[in-house]
């Protein structure tokens, strides 16, 4: 039973049981009896019962089985086999699970062939459109049958244990079932541990990502001083294909940083002004007919993809800008960070215009009707009451654009190019950090190399910047925040 098929069918189950205790709860109710709880309740704790402990069990079961059964494979190999390199295991096992996938559609004499001719057998599997790298050999393909035979014995040891869980979970409830049963304050609790389990998942999600990220880096570190790395000025990492050793290279990170700092700005120049000026349009001026029109139309922006901006930069912006900048003399070249930068504020618009026009729309309306009264105008009303009221949101609405804007990457490929340039002019190309992130772990590298090591410790770089980030808005609100109550 697949994973999904095992979900669909525990839904079912927990509507049906769902159903049933909320009728026979609303029956006893008919029939005069007082229930502590309403028959829902009753009905979401039959739902409950059943399905959630085979829920549980299922997802632990469906994470594990894999690595279980995979090690029990390469356990069940000839001990001439277990003993080649890791290469060449790892070969070996990819070869036996292609083969395991698409064992439904060979016959026991299929088999044979495969066991007794290399080169009949690769035919027959041409044959019934079956691709393998290369010839598979005797003990793959009874690996490959006997994995085939365990991921059906889990199958059915899964599906017993959750009929046991469901048809106990149902006998458990029918015997808890009964007017003075709080079946309320059960399904809260349950509902409380739920909302405890995905929050303990996000952080412990996060702390993985930290964790490895970190990790990582500091082997990285281990052979590049972190004091070359952040104040380096050169970025040369000296590519080199796998098993050739490699040289050391240069990892100035100040080249990049500058550049996803400097892009992050223009872009935020054109989107902050344009999107916040056309969420006070939208929000206190417009009527409720243009806003109904205006909002979605600018919303449009968010659902481009982000590889037509970049064509849109390459082949319209970036020669508009060098066109315009040779009628005033001046050499601008058409991958630039002005070209990377527009392009991408004009992608980010969407996410400072409609979160700010939510956020200012939710400002109470007495606070507006306060400042009528004494006399402000509508204009004055904005300046003075609403935009400081809306701040923290609007704070928030920014860094949201912020980190939107540090972690693109195809825009900036098209547009800025991939040269790690430092400069201050805004008409000459530079990069990012998410560009050489990609680069340094793209081709045929040994992954214990700086030069792949190093996208790790970029990585950390920025999530140390989104944090500062977050930081610094933290501090703008609350400081504000004093001082406006």
């Amino acid at each position: 039973m697949q994973p999904s098929h095992y979900v669909l069918v525990l839904v079912l189950i927990a509507i049906a049981a769902y159903v049933y205790g909320r009728n026979r709860a609303a029956a006893s109710e008919r029939g005069g009896t007082v229930l502590h709880s309403r028959p829902a309740y009753h009905g979401a704790f039959f739902a409950s019962v059943v399905a959630l402990p085979a829920l549980l069990i299922g997802a632990v079961w469906f994470a594990a089985s894999p690595v279980i059964i995979q090690s029990l494979v390469i356990g069940g190999l000839p001990s001439d086999v277990q003993g080649i390199s890791a290469a060449d295991l790892s070969l070996s096992v990819s070869l036996i699970d292609k083969l395991a996938d698409n064992l439904h559609l060979l016959t026991n004499a299929d088999l044979d062939v495969l066991r007794q001719d290399g080169e009949q057998g690769m035919a027959l599997l041409k044959q019934k459109g079956i691709l393998m790298a290369s010839v598979p050999e005797p003990f793959m393909v009874d690996a490959a049958v006997r994995k085939v035979s365990l991921i059906s014995s889990a199958h059915w040891i899964i599906t017993a244990v959750a009929a046991i869980l469901v048809v106990g979970g149902f006998l458990y409830a029918q015997r808890r079932e009964r007017a003075t049963f709080r079946a309320r304050n059960t399904v809260e609790k349950v509902m409380e541990l739920g909302l405890i389990a995905a929050s303990t998942v996000a952080v412990l999600t996060t702390i993985g990502i930290v964790a490895s990220v970190l990790f990582e880096s500091i082997h990285f570190f281990r052979s590049v001083s972190p004091i070359d790395f952040l104040l380096g000025t050169v970025w040369d990492p000296r590519f080199s294909a796998a098993g050739s050793g490699g040289t050391s290279g240069q990892f100035g990170l100040v080249p990049l940083l500058w550049g996803t700092l400097f892009i992050t700005l223009v872009a935020m120049m054109v989107a902050v002004p344009v999107g916040l000026l056309a969420a006070i349009y939208m929000s206190e001026y417009a009527t409720s007919k243009v806003r109904a029109v205006s909002k979605p139309v600018l919303e449009i922006l968010a659902g481009i993809p982000t590889i037509v901006y970049g064509f849109f930069a390459l082949t319209t912006v970036g020669p508009l800008l060098a066109s315009a900048g040779g009628t005033v003399g001046l050499s601008v070249s058409p991958n630039s960070v002005l070209t990377a930068g527009a392009v991408m504020g004009i992608m980010i618009i969407p996410f400072v215009s409609s979160l700010s026009d939510d956020i200012i729309s939710a400002v109470p309306n007495s606070l507006r009707e306060g400042s009528y009264g004494l006399g402000a105008t509508q204009s004055e009303t904005i300046k003075r009451v609403i935009l400081p009221a809306a701040l923290p949101g609007i704070v928030g609405a920014v860094l949201l654009a912020v980190s939107r804007a540090i972690g693109e990457t195809m825009i900036v490929v098209l547009a800025a190019g991939i040269a790690a340039n430092l400069t201050i002019n805004p008409l000459e190309p530079v990069t990012t950090i998410t560009v050489k992130i990609v680069s340094q772990l793209t081709g045929d590298l040994e992954f214990n190399s700086p030069q792949t090591l190093v996208a790790f410790a970029l990585g950390l770089t920025l999530f140390i910047v989104t944090l500062g980030l977050n930081v610094l808005a933290l501090y703008i609100v609350r400081r504000y925040r004093e001082q406006y109550e």
